[in-house]
């Protein structure tokens, strides 16, 4: 009640942490279980007096070499932000954070509605950089196939295709989660931020083509495996 933004971000989900919080900002019960609840699709709410949205953040991880998921949700209320993340060693906000540090930074000097397309924003830009680690691998594939085929090259092509799959389902539903920020009329997000969300728009749209290209490349690499075995 001092007049500033807050943004509180819980690392991990515990009911006791969760429902603490959302009882103290007024957070309607359906919101809290949606928190809680993981592995769910990627959607975006309206609930007054809050808006709310679950995605997932991607992750590469270079030992397997496997995309993996980190469930978030946000909620944008008056004067306010409240994050959940599911896994605490796994946050792409540190760049978000020292901007807040900066007194003159315009996010800092923004309303909630802003901070919570920073938010988004941050998550959408790192599938990009998960979306380029795949590519390389798929590259990599293309060359070694190229070079020598053999059984071990069909395995790769198939664990290459689930990885896509996991991609894919984690990214075509946000386009709809953002379009719900963008068609919102409620009071909480002001007029001059729509095309923030826009932009995001646009990235997610992106994100999908670039599978699907993905989803190409990995049906040509499997028939040059197939012509040269």
């Amino acid at each position: 009640d001092n007049g500033h933004i807050s943004w509180i971000n819980i690392d991990g989900i515990r009911k006791a942490d969760v429902e603490g919080i959302c009882n103290r900002f007024g957070i309607h019960y359906l919101i809290t279980d949606d928190i809680m609840s993981i592995g769910q699709r990627p959607k975006m709410d309206e609930m007054e007096p809050v808006l709310y949205c679950l995605l997932n953040m991607l992750y590469f991880n270079h030992t397997i070499g496997a995309v993996e998921t980190a469930q978030i949700s946000i909620i944008l209320g008056k004067g306010f932000v409240l994050s959940f993340q599911e896994d605490a060693n796994r946050d792409v906000f540190d760049p978000i954070r020292e901007k807040l540090r900066a007194a003159n930074s315009r996010l800092r000097q923004a309303g909630a509605d802003y901070l919570c397309y920073t938010l988004l924003d941050m998550i959408v830009d790192h599938y990009y950089v998960v979306m380029e680690k795949l590519g390389e691998r798929i590259e990599m594939l293309e060359e070694k196939i190229i070079r020598r085929s053999n059984t071990r090259s069909l395995a790769e092509i198939n664990n290459l295709r689930k990885e896509l799959i996991v991609l894919k389902r984690n990214v075509s539903p946000v386009r709809d989660l953002v379009n719900g920020f963008i068609r919102s009329d409620s009071d909480l997000l002001e007029e001059r931020t729509t095309k923030y969300f826009k932009d995001i728009y646009d990235h997610i749209l992106q994100a999908n083509e670039l599978a699907e290209n993905y989803r190409d490349m990995m049906f040509v690499t499997e028939l040059a495996d197939e012509r040269v075995l």
